[in-house]
């Protein structure tokens, strides 16, 4: 993780911090499947997406296995997703 990056999620909720390391061992994670791995409710889940998503540090886009789902993955700074970081 960047020095920026860190600073980013510095101020987030411990439950954001846990969805974006398991972001970054899992790649791409719908929400539902978020909350398996980490065992946070779907609610806190949720709640730790948004501020995640708020701070650009994650990506949402259309689950193709099912269009109502959504999946989440780490960005990369120019925005592309990328799990690797």
């Amino acid at each position: 993780m960047s020095k920026d990056r860190r600073k980013h999620l510095a101020d987030v909720p411990p439950s954001a911090k846990l969805v974006y390391k398991t972001l970054e061992y899992e790649n791409e994670l719908t929400q539902s499947q978020l909350a398996e791995e980490t065992l946070l409710s779907p609610r806190t889940v949720r709640s730790a997406l948004k501020v995640l998503l708020e701070k650009n540090v994650v990506e949402e886009e259309i689950y193709f296995a099912d269009a109502r789902k959504r999946l989440y993955s780490i960005t990369t700074p120019d925005g592309v997703s990328d799990s690797t970081e």
